[in-house]
């Protein structure tokens, strides 16, 4: 049997639809707000959720910790988050927005929803509707898949085929 091509894997499709719609996104939080769009995301959860840990936060972002660690110093020494230490535990810091980090975000949203909106208005309503509910049957089952995978994890370290 011969493996459909690349074209009609679901993910690879995904994967170029947010590499173009991704891009639009990364000009504007880097070229004319000066973040990444880690730490975009990281912004977005903070302004939804309210005070976090870094590790709620790196959980709600979805991403590892390691790097949310990294951009969580990258926003503090921009002023735009701000980490204050649990009386209760000095180890243990919760972030949230600063004024900054809120004006940014209050006017970056909208122009990242704005991409959103038009990249959407390709769908008719009706279509639009049974898109999100195959999204959200697909979120889901890529998360029961999750939990029950039992893969290596990656070596980022090794270098080269890892075959031999």
């Amino acid at each position: 049997m011969t493996p459909p091509p690349l074209e009609a894997l679901l993910l690879y499709r995904l994967s170029r639809l947010m590499a173009v719609t991704g891009r639009m996104v990364t000009r504007l939080c880097e070229g004319r707000f000066g973040i990444t769009r880690r730490e975009w995301r990281m912004l977005v959860t903070l302004a939804g959720s309210g005070a976090l840990s870094s590790s709620q936060l790196a959980e709600q972002a979805q991403l590892d910790r390691a790097r949310t660690s990294k951009a969580v110093g990258s926003l503090v020494a921009k002023a735009l988050v701000s980490r204050e230490a649990l009386a209760s535990d000095r180890r243990q810091v919760i972030l949230c927005l600063t004024e900054r980090g809120r004006a940014l975000y209050d006017e970056l949203f909208p122009l990242v929803s704005a991409i959103n909106v038009e990249l959407a208005a390709a769908l008719a309503p009706a279509e639009a509707e049974r898109f999100d509910a195959a999204l959200q049957r697909l979120q889901a089952q890529a998360e029961r898949m999750a939990e029950a995978a039992v893969l290596p994890k990656a070596d980022r370290g090794r270098r080269g085929g890892g075959l031999g």
